[in-house]
């Protein structure tokens, strides 16, 4: 019996879990977790998005990845590098990144803090319109998100589980990205880039 005949007859349900990226259950349970993971991911920055359209009063429109540069600025109410947001937020995508500061900026989110002890570069603060755009998505995400996360029986114990587990998961695939990185074929074309 061929792994991918096992993988089909073991589903109780009956449904097809035969995929071009799995050949045995356990690749099967990573392909369906990578799968679970980019559905959470559009579901996310759907609610992201959304909950950002209830709290923006300002005529220069801004997402919800906006949304949440500002509110990593507004974190522990210390300035932000661009440097340490991408940091903490596992990014290297620096000029969205750059965008997305020049957006809170002519929203009236943040501002440019004036610190003479900081030697690494430009850092940002929440202007007082930022305070109070963040005040606001904190109520509306405690409003709506926390009721519903709440429905899951035993949820702190949970999210505390899956919280470990995802950053576990972040870790893996940032080295896995990197070995990736190192065995890169180069196509012919990608030498003129």
């Amino acid at each position: 019996m061929k792994s991918s005949d096992k993988n089909t007859q073991s589903d109780s349900v009956g449904w097809d879990r035969q995929w071009h990226l799995s050949t045995t259950a356990e690749e099967t349970s990573l392909t369906e977790i990578e799968f679970a993971l980019m559905r959470n991911y559009s579901a996310f920055n759907r609610w992201m998005d959304d909950c950002a359209a209830c709290c923006h009063t300002s005529s220069h429109p801004c997402n919800g990845n906006d949304y949440a540069i500002l509110n990593m600025i507004r974190m522990h109410h210390r300035p932000k590098s661009i440097s340490e947001i991408a940091r903490l937020t596992n990014r290297d995508d620096i000029s969205n990144l750059q965008y997305s500061i020049k957006k809170l900026t002519r929203a009236g989110l943040i501002e440019k803090a004036s610190s003479k002890e900081n030697k690494r570069g430009t850092t940002y603060q929440p202007t007082e319109q930022g305070v109070k755009a963040t005040d606001t998505y904190a109520n509306f995400r405690r409003e709506i998100l926390l009721p519903l996360i709440q429905t899951i029986q035993r949820s702190g114990e949970k999210t505390d589980q899956v919280t470990r587990v995802l950053s576990l998961l972040s870790g893996i695939y940032d080295q896995a990205s990197c070995i990736a990185a190192a065995h890169r074929v180069t196509l012919p074309n990608d030498a003129n880039d």
